[in-house]
């Protein structure tokens, strides 16, 4: 048996091909650092992974560094306002040019020698290198980027998956009335998850545990929406069904008039870019994610002042969000290790709401980052299940858990089409 922290590179291709449709994944998977370092460069280092909002660097000379596994990135607005992304490398020896997180420059300047780049990656600066030094060889390798309705995903391929071209085609006219290129953020927060990221993906990608361990979001969420197994369904929640299936025969009548697309889309397994989008009803007063489900902010998002426009769901390879009239929140997660994630939070207002006034920034945030801690107790639960000698992949509902299948089985393809092949 192998071991469950501790799997060779080379057993990487037989754990893949030993995956059973319908169930979760052999535990190495999760847990080994092979399988971590697999990841990285075979999910990670091959598709597009979002990686932040346009809304972090508004002006020229604004820049973020990002830590994706191993490598990192930076993220800058030039002097021609155009968005750029560079790997955060100087060309000279290797050094990181800048920490993660923001920050404000004039030209990305190198700690260790002071090699200094301008904001389209050329090298300006080489002190000491010779008057023969040709400094056009030794520009900032760049990263592929793409803002796609005010989120940005970024590729660290030479060679990024094409169909990146239908996430912009679904994703922009669903997010144009809200105008996220121009929000701004109101409040960030970093968390640690004690788990593999996998399992933090799995983990959002279902409602099956949304009952008993998320009251205050469950409010704001209708369980039907997440599936729901028809014959053990009580006359109670039957009732409960049907009224939902009726509410969302009106909501889309009101959708299509309003010319605001609501169709579920899908794109998945057989695809290398994964996501899905749906436009869903908030339940409750229908307004927001909040504790009394009203809005939280009076000025809304761009044009999006109509009532009952729902939220905008997205999620992707590593990323979950949720866009509605008065706010949107973006979730982004990051793998640091085998057993520990990064997830990353930003809610986003109007430019010009103002805290205290146009808002409650504990209203605004509450119901997230109660869930978010929620969500890391459960998957710290589920990671050390996984580590443990008694684990056995096992079953997915086919009710409630169906995305899950489909995110083990578009993890398991895209592994083998990217060096992992049996």
């Amino acid at each position: 048996m192998l071991d469950h922290g501790n799997s060779r590179p080379d057993d990487i291709a037989t754990l893949l091909a030993a995956r059973r449709p319908g169930y979760s994944l052999p535990a190495p998977l999760y847990t080994s650092d092979a399988a971590w370092q697999a990841d990285c460069k075979a999910i990670f280092g091959q598709h597009w992974i979002a990686v932040g909002v346009t809304c972090d660097i508004p002006e020229a000379g604004d820049v973020i560094a990002i830590d994706i596994g191993p490598a990192s990135i930076v993220i800058l607005r030039d002097d021609d306002d155009a968005l750029r992304a560079f790997h955060n490398v100087c060309s000279h020896r290797g050094a990181r040019l800048l920490p993660p997180g923001r920050s404000v420059v004039g030209k990305l300047v190198c700690p260790y020698h002071q090699w200094t780049y301008d904001l389209d990656g050329a090298l300006a600066r080489a002190p000491h290198m010779g008057v023969d030094f040709d400094r056009s060889l030794h520009h900032l390798k760049p990263v592929a980027l793409r803002d796609i309705g005010g989120i940005l995903y970024a590729c660290l391929s030479d060679d990024p998956p094409a169909d990146i071209a239908e996430l912009a085609e679904v994703l922009e006219p669903r997010l144009a009335d809200y105008d996220l290129r121009n929000a701004k953020v109101a409040f960030e927060q970093d968390l640690i998850e004690e788990g593999n990221w996998k399992l933090t993906m799995e983990n959002n990608r279902e409602c099956y545990h949304c009952a008993s361990n998320h009251p205050q979001l469950s409010l704001s969420f209708h369980a039907a929406d997440f599936g729901y197994d028809p014959e053990g369904l009580t006359d109670t929640e039957k009732a409960e069904v049907n009224a939902l299936l009726d509410a969302y025969a009106s909501y889309e009548q009101y959708w299509r008039a309003q010319d605001m697309p609501f169709e579920a889309v899908e794109h998945t397994v057989g695809w290398p870019t994964n996501f899905r989008t749906q436009r869903l009803i908030i339940a409750g007063l229908g307004e927001s994610q909040t504790p009394d489900t009203r809005a939280a902010v009076q000025i809304p998002l761009g044009n999006a002042g109509r009532p009952w426009m729902g939220d905008v769901h997205l999620w992707g390879i590593n990323s979950w969000n949720h866009v509605m009239s008065d706010h949107a929140v973006i979730f982004t997660a990051f793998p640091l290790g085998p057993n520990r994630t990064l997830v990353r939070t930003k809610w986003l207002v109007h430019p010009d709401a103002v805290e205290g006034e146009d808002y409650d920034l504990e209203t605004l945030t509450s119901v997230w980052k109660t869930t978010n801690a929620e969500d890391a107790h459960l998957v710290g639960l589920a990671h050390r299940g996984v580590a443990s000698p008694g684990y056995r992949p096992g079953p997915y509902s086919r009710y409630t858990e169906r995305a899950l299948d489909e995110f083990a089985t578009w993890y398991v393809t895209r592994m083998q089409a990217n060096g992992y092949g049996a």
